[in-house]
């Protein structure tokens, strides 16, 4: 043993640190039973992502000999499992008031039903957002290589799932799911936006979409891009009130761009600029770009030439 270490100095710091618990902090809570488990959102998660792709996400527990089978028992042991998560929520955050444990079960599984017959829907959405994604991206060689390795398209799917249950008054379960697609992908998109069909992440990396944002149909976003609230001073005060742009059909937004406030309208058609900074509506059609800038260059002997950053009228298409 250590001749540094005396039982004695750590039964205290245990002690200490287990007497800090009963402080009445809002952290303090011990109970971990009462509350949704993470792991067990990401594995339901995981569970869905086989039922909206059948075909791309396996079941490596058991050897399927009859693909009917398995995914059945997908379907059941997620709907189970998420009534049981949904359960401890109802408890957990009580936006509904006060329920007995009869009621919670009841609701759980009242929700989980209703989940579960828009789960026909949540797919016929996502194949709009692989198809835009194929059209949209040159790159892609192919609809598989989108569905296995495009994390736009994961973050636009762990979106669609959790927005359904929003849609269903559940609290938090949903925000775990789309915080879980944000660690792992890049892109933070909370579950109370409203996005349209056929919409487009390219690259990913750095995204924001706000809680009350608006996206309508045909909508195509570069990495980096905000779409969020000009000040949240006002804290739970704002709470349910409208911070978040609209966007319009068929825009598309270049990578850096800012667009900010619950006021402001991108009509449909529009091109945002990368690095723009908006905070006020733009009318339907209309190409929105950062002033031309100028790129410095300094010669062995110290001349200087400057260079217009500007490639006709599409220059800030250059990404």
């Amino acid at each position: 043993m250590d001749e540094f270490i005396k039982d004695e100095e750590v039964k205290a710091i245990v002690e200490a640190t287990l007497a800090d618990f009963n402080g009445g902090k809002n952290i303090d809570a011990v109970n971990i039973d009462s509350k949704p488990d993470k792991l067990e959102i990401k594995e339901l998660l995981a569970n869905l992502f086989r039922l909206v792709f059948p075909g791309y996400y396996r079941e490596r527990s058991f050897k399927v000999y009859n693909p009917r089978n398995s995914f059945a028992v997908t379907i059941e042991d997620t709907f189970y499992r998420l009534r049981e998560q949904i359960t401890l929520a109802l408890d957990f955050c009580k936006l509904r008031g006060v329920m007995t444990e009869s009621d919670r079960k009841a609701e759980s599984y009242r929700v989980c039903k209703e989940f579960f017959k828009k789960l026909p829907q949540i797919r016929s959405d996502v194949e709009t957002d692989l198809l835009a994604a194929f059209d949209g991206d040159p790159a892609a060689g192919c609809l598989e290589e989108i569905v296995l390795a495009y994390p736009g398209l994961k973050a636009i799917v762990s979106y669609r799932l959790a927005h359904e249950l929003r849609l269903l008054k559940i609290p938090v379960i949903p925000r775990l799911m789309t915080e879980y697609a944000h660690a792992e992908t890049g892109v933070d998109i909370h579950p109370g936006a409203s996005i349209g069909r056929y919409f487009f992440i390219d690259h990913g990396t750095g995204i924001v979409i706000g809680e009350t944002a608006e996206i309508g149909e045909h909508v195509k976003i570069y990495q980096g891009v905000t779409l969020g609230a000009l000040s949240t001073r006002g804290g739970q005060k704002l709470a349910g009130k409208k911070r978040h742009p609209t966007i319009g059909d068929n825009v598309t937004i270049y990578a850096g761009a800012s667009i900010l406030g619950g006021e402001v309208v991108i009509g449909e058609g529009s091109v945002i600029g990368g690095n723009a900074f908006v905070t006020s509506s733009v009318p339907p059609r209309t190409k929105v770009s950062v002033k031309s800038q100028e790129m410095e260059y300094r010669t062995n002997d110290n001349r200087l030439k400057t260079e217009e950053l500007k490639h006709g009228d599409e220059w800030f298409y250059m990404i």
